[in-house]
Protein backbone atom coordinates (compact mmCIF):
# COMPACT_ATOMS: atom_id res chain seq x y z
CA UNK A 1 0.00 0.00 0.00
CA UNK A 2 0.99 3.04 -1.18
CA UNK A 3 1.18 5.96 1.94
CA UNK A 4 2.75 8.59 0.53
CA UNK A 5 0.50 12.18 0.53
CA UNK A 6 -1.22 11.90 -2.82
CA UNK A 7 -0.57 15.53 -4.57
CA UNK A 8 -2.23 16.69 -7.88
CA UNK A 9 -0.08 19.10 -10.00
CA UNK A 10 -1.13 21.63 -12.52
CA UNK A 11 1.25 21.16 -15.51
CA UNK A 12 1.10 23.47 -18.56
CA UNK A 13 4.53 21.90 -19.72
CA UNK A 14 6.68 25.45 -18.98
CA UNK A 15 9.15 26.07 -17.16
CA UNK A 16 7.02 27.15 -13.88
CA UNK A 17 4.79 24.09 -13.55
CA UNK A 18 7.60 21.65 -14.58
CA UNK A 19 9.49 23.12 -11.20
CA UNK A 20 6.70 22.44 -8.71
CA UNK A 21 6.70 18.87 -10.61
CA UNK A 22 10.60 18.79 -9.54
CA UNK A 23 9.18 20.07 -6.25
CA UNK A 24 6.58 17.63 -5.90
CA UNK A 25 8.55 15.15 -6.49
CA UNK A 26 11.42 15.62 -4.49
CA UNK A 27 9.55 16.03 -1.52
CA UNK A 28 8.58 12.50 -2.06
CA UNK A 29 4.66 12.81 -3.28
CA UNK A 30 2.58 10.40 -5.07
CA UNK A 31 1.82 12.57 -8.21
CA UNK A 32 -1.11 13.08 -9.65
CA UNK A 33 -0.58 15.39 -13.14
CA UNK A 34 -2.97 17.47 -14.52
CA UNK A 35 -3.18 19.23 -17.89
CA UNK A 36 -5.35 21.25 -19.82
CA UNK A 37 -6.21 21.80 -23.95
CA UNK A 38 -7.90 24.66 -24.11
CA UNK A 39 -7.57 25.87 -27.27
CA UNK A 40 -4.51 27.70 -26.89
CA UNK A 41 -2.14 28.52 -29.82
CA UNK A 42 -0.09 25.49 -30.12
CA UNK A 43 0.01 22.06 -28.26
CA UNK A 44 4.12 21.93 -27.97
CA UNK A 45 3.54 22.11 -24.33
CA UNK A 46 1.30 19.70 -23.80
CA UNK A 47 4.00 17.77 -25.98
CA UNK A 48 6.15 19.12 -23.21
CA UNK A 49 4.15 18.59 -20.37
CA UNK A 50 3.62 14.79 -21.38
CA UNK A 51 7.56 14.14 -21.74
CA UNK A 52 8.04 15.54 -18.25
CA UNK A 53 4.97 13.62 -16.39
CA UNK A 54 6.66 10.44 -18.11
CA UNK A 55 10.48 11.53 -16.73
CA UNK A 56 8.93 12.09 -13.41
CA UNK A 57 6.40 8.72 -13.26
CA UNK A 58 3.70 10.42 -12.15
CA UNK A 59 0.66 8.00 -11.08
CA UNK A 60 -1.19 9.62 -13.91
CA UNK A 61 -1.40 12.52 -16.19
CA UNK A 62 -4.59 13.32 -17.46
CA UNK A 63 -5.79 15.97 -19.99
CA UNK A 64 -8.68 17.85 -19.54
CA UNK A 65 -10.43 19.62 -23.02
CA UNK A 66 -11.84 22.46 -22.59
CA UNK A 67 -12.47 23.65 -26.31
CA UNK A 68 -15.15 26.69 -24.76
CA UNK A 69 -12.30 28.72 -23.94
CA UNK A 70 -11.05 28.85 -27.96
CA UNK A 71 -14.94 29.31 -28.09
CA UNK A 72 -15.19 32.56 -25.84
CA UNK A 73 -11.81 34.00 -26.75
CA UNK A 74 -11.16 37.49 -25.76
CA UNK A 75 -7.13 36.55 -25.42
CA UNK A 76 -4.30 36.35 -27.87
CA UNK A 77 -3.62 32.78 -26.34
CA UNK A 78 -7.64 31.52 -27.59
CA UNK A 79 -8.18 33.53 -30.55
CA UNK A 80 -7.17 34.02 -33.54
CA UNK A 81 -7.72 37.42 -34.55
CA UNK A 82 -5.50 39.18 -31.94
CA UNK A 83 -1.90 39.11 -31.97
CA UNK A 84 0.49 38.17 -29.18
CA UNK A 85 2.49 41.40 -27.76
CA UNK A 86 6.09 41.52 -28.53
CA UNK A 87 7.03 45.27 -27.14
CA UNK A 88 6.93 43.75 -23.63
CA UNK A 89 4.58 44.39 -20.76
CA UNK A 90 3.28 47.75 -19.76
CA UNK A 91 3.07 48.41 -16.18
CA UNK A 92 -0.16 48.28 -14.73
CA UNK A 93 -2.03 46.89 -17.76
CA UNK A 94 -3.38 43.68 -17.90
CA UNK A 95 -2.08 41.98 -21.27
CA UNK A 96 -3.83 40.65 -23.81
CA UNK A 97 -2.31 37.20 -23.31
CA UNK A 98 -4.38 37.07 -19.86
CA UNK A 99 -7.12 34.30 -20.60
CA UNK A 100 -11.05 34.75 -18.78
CA UNK A 101 -11.09 32.64 -16.22
CA UNK A 102 -8.80 30.67 -16.67
CA UNK A 103 -6.83 29.61 -13.90
CA UNK A 104 -10.67 30.08 -11.94
CA UNK A 105 -11.38 27.53 -14.32
CA UNK A 106 -8.30 24.80 -14.46
CA UNK A 107 -8.31 25.17 -9.99
CA UNK A 108 -11.86 24.51 -10.07
CA UNK A 109 -11.53 21.28 -12.44
CA UNK A 110 -8.16 19.97 -10.55
CA UNK A 111 -10.30 20.39 -7.53
CA UNK A 112 -12.56 17.68 -8.24
CA UNK A 113 -10.10 15.59 -9.82
CA UNK A 114 -7.69 16.07 -6.38
CA UNK A 115 -11.20 14.45 -4.38
CA UNK A 116 -11.61 11.80 -6.83
CA UNK A 117 -8.14 10.22 -6.68
CA UNK A 118 -7.52 11.19 -2.78
CA UNK A 119 -4.92 14.31 -3.14
CA UNK A 120 -4.71 16.79 -0.10
CA UNK A 121 -3.27 19.34 -1.79
CA UNK A 122 -3.04 21.01 -5.33
CA UNK A 123 0.45 22.16 -6.53
CA UNK A 124 0.02 25.52 -8.58
CA UNK A 125 3.16 27.22 -10.14
CA UNK A 126 1.38 31.38 -10.17
CA UNK A 127 4.30 33.67 -9.45
CA UNK A 128 3.52 36.95 -8.24
CA UNK A 129 7.19 38.66 -8.71
CA UNK A 130 8.19 38.25 -12.35
CA UNK A 131 4.92 37.75 -14.02
CA UNK A 132 2.86 39.01 -17.02
CA UNK A 133 0.48 40.84 -14.24
CA UNK A 134 -2.35 38.42 -14.27
CA UNK A 135 -5.02 38.83 -12.19
CA UNK A 136 -5.57 34.83 -11.19
CA UNK A 137 -1.91 34.52 -10.65
CA UNK A 138 -2.09 36.93 -6.81
CA UNK A 139 -1.97 35.84 -3.44
CA UNK A 140 -5.27 37.11 -2.81
CA UNK A 141 -7.45 34.81 -5.70
CA UNK A 142 -5.19 31.77 -4.60
CA UNK A 143 -5.99 32.18 -0.82
CA UNK A 144 -9.82 33.37 -1.76
CA UNK A 145 -10.86 29.68 -3.49
CA UNK A 146 -8.67 27.48 -1.66
CA UNK A 147 -11.74 28.89 1.16
CA UNK A 148 -14.17 28.11 -1.59
CA UNK A 149 -13.00 24.94 -2.37
CA UNK A 150 -13.32 24.05 1.19
CA UNK A 151 -16.97 24.88 1.29
CA UNK A 152 -17.56 23.70 -2.28
CA UNK A 153 -16.39 19.73 -1.84
CA UNK A 154 -17.24 16.62 0.07
CA UNK A 155 -13.48 16.48 1.54
CA UNK A 156 -13.74 20.03 2.92
CA UNK A 157 -16.95 19.50 4.58
CA UNK A 158 -15.71 16.43 6.52
CA UNK A 159 -12.89 18.45 7.47
CA UNK A 160 -9.83 17.33 4.73
CA UNK A 161 -9.34 20.70 3.72
CA UNK A 162 -7.36 20.64 0.39
CA UNK A 163 -4.39 22.98 0.13
CA UNK A 164 -3.09 24.82 -2.60
CA UNK A 165 0.62 24.65 -2.88
CA UNK A 166 2.34 27.80 -4.59
CA UNK A 167 6.04 27.21 -3.86
CA UNK A 168 7.27 29.52 -6.85
CA UNK A 169 4.28 32.68 -5.35
CA UNK A 170 6.98 34.91 -3.99
CA UNK A 171 10.27 33.93 -5.89
CA UNK A 172 11.54 35.47 -8.52
CA UNK A 173 12.25 34.11 -12.00
CA UNK A 174 15.70 33.64 -11.26
CA UNK A 175 15.35 32.42 -8.05
CA UNK A 176 12.85 29.60 -9.88
CA UNK A 177 15.47 29.32 -12.48
CA UNK A 178 18.20 28.26 -9.87
CA UNK A 179 15.83 25.88 -7.58
CA UNK A 180 14.92 24.10 -10.98
CA UNK A 181 18.52 23.57 -11.98
CA UNK A 182 19.43 22.52 -8.22
CA UNK A 183 16.29 20.07 -8.58
CA UNK A 184 17.50 18.73 -11.93
CA UNK A 185 14.13 19.72 -13.49
CA UNK A 186 15.12 19.33 -17.44
CA UNK A 187 14.66 22.80 -18.68
CA UNK A 188 15.11 21.61 -22.08
CA UNK A 189 12.00 19.76 -22.59
CA UNK A 190 9.93 22.99 -21.56
CA UNK A 191 7.92 25.29 -23.78
CA UNK A 192 7.34 28.89 -22.24
CA UNK A 193 6.92 30.46 -25.41
CA UNK A 194 3.49 31.80 -26.32
CA UNK A 195 3.52 31.88 -30.37
CA UNK A 196 3.89 28.17 -30.93
CA UNK A 197 6.36 27.66 -33.14
CA UNK A 198 8.69 24.86 -33.39
CA UNK A 199 11.82 27.50 -32.51
CA UNK A 200 10.79 29.51 -29.60
CA UNK A 201 10.42 33.05 -30.79
CA UNK A 202 12.51 34.98 -28.19
CA UNK A 203 10.03 38.45 -28.00
CA UNK A 204 7.05 37.71 -26.39
CA UNK A 205 6.48 37.95 -22.45
CA UNK A 206 6.77 34.71 -21.40
CA UNK A 207 10.10 34.19 -23.77
CA UNK A 208 11.17 37.42 -22.47
CA UNK A 209 10.83 36.44 -18.62
CA UNK A 210 12.01 33.19 -19.11
CA UNK A 211 15.57 34.56 -20.97
CA UNK A 212 15.57 37.00 -18.04
CA UNK A 213 15.37 34.72 -15.51
CA UNK A 214 18.25 32.53 -16.74
CA UNK A 215 20.41 35.62 -17.36
CA UNK A 216 19.68 36.64 -13.87
CA UNK A 217 20.88 33.43 -12.41
CA UNK A 218 23.91 33.31 -14.21
CA UNK A 219 23.01 30.43 -16.13
CA UNK A 220 22.29 28.90 -20.00
CA UNK A 221 18.46 28.71 -20.73
CA UNK A 222 18.80 24.87 -22.86
CA UNK A 223 16.25 25.96 -25.42
CA UNK A 224 16.94 27.92 -28.79
CA UNK A 225 15.42 31.28 -29.59
CA UNK A 226 14.27 32.85 -33.15
CA UNK A 227 16.20 36.14 -31.64
CA UNK A 228 19.14 36.42 -30.13
CA UNK A 229 20.10 38.42 -26.40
Amino acid sequence: MDLRERVVVILSGGLDSSTCLGIAAKEGHAVYALSFDYGQRHRHELDAARRLANHYGVLEHRVATLPFLREIGGSALTSDELSVPTDGVIGGEIPVTYVPGRNLIFLSIATAYAEVVGASALYLGVNALDYSGYPDCRPEFIDAFAGAATLATKAGVQGRRLRIETPLLRLTKADIVRLGLALGVPYEWTVSCYQGGDVACGTCDSCRLRRKGFAEAGAVDPIPYQVAF
